[in-house]
């Protein structure tokens, strides 16, 4: 079947989330050692363990669970320290956050490519506020024509609910889609079961029969062996 629309996952797809986090995590440290009085072990401890709190309250994974601002509330509550600090604390994570933020190499010029022949959108989990102001920084959205975050549909990858979601919105059948992901379990998987093909975004190896690409780049020539181009 004739490919019509090619979806990308967002972080450490369009962008190195690992490397942007760990910016403003690195200065979230300094501000809890100068405001909290906790070291940076202290807090990373206290962080990791409210994370996994957030995950258990709401009985599954659920786009709140990525939300900073309940995450610092939480924490705050934990160590008794008064909850005035969230705002702060979400404030700074954040505007380090995109500031660290800077697209993939190619990525640009890639889409604008496929839009002349697919539709382009975006199935991410997370909340959509934010990776809408991500898109805005890395300055995609001009160049993305829908975007599917779980916040909106209520269900995390690798769920169909969600894949579905984006097949609906370019208007599509799930087998003319293609998704594109940096992971196997959350976007091949979750892809390939939603009747999808899958591309994995990778610089490292593959799992035996999943298709690979290294760079962005490599995606439009990718996609007319496939049988792509809505014509």
């Amino acid at each position: 079947m004739r490919l019509r629309a090619v979806i990308f996952d967002l972080d450490n797809t369009l962008y190195d989330y690992d490397a942007a986090h760990e910016t403003a995590f690195r200065t979230l440290c300094g501000y809890a050692e100068t405001i909290l009085g906790l070291s940076q072990a202290d807090f990373r401890a206290v962080y990791d363990g409210v994370m996994n709190e957030q995950i258990a309250r709401t009985g599954g994974e659920y786009a709140a669970i990525h939300n900073r601002m309940i995450r610092f509330q939480m924490i705050l509550e934990r160590l008794g320290k008064p909850i005035l600090y969230a705002p702060e604390m979400s404030d700074l994570y954040w505007t380090v956050f995109l500031a660290a933020c800077t697209p993939v190499a190619g990525v640009r010029e890639t889409l604008e490519t496929l839009r002349a022949s697919y539709r382009v959108g975006v199935g991410t989990n997370m909340t959509a506020d934010y990776q809408f102001r991500k898109l805005q920084k890395l300055g995609l959205l001009s160049v993305i024509d829908f975007m599917v975050s779980s916040e909106e549909v209520g269900a995390e990858k690798p769920e169909r609910r969600l894949f579905e979601a984006c097949a609906a919105k370019a208007g599509c059948t799930p087998e003319e889609c293609v998704f594109v992901g940096d992971s196997v379990a959350h976007d091949v998987r979750g892809a390939e079961n939603a009747g999808m093909r899958a591309v994995l975004l990778s610089s490292n190896p593959a799992p035996e029969g999943v298709t690979r690409i290294a760079s962005v780049a490599e995606l439009p020539g990718l996609l007319r062996a496939m049988g792509g181009g809505a014509g």
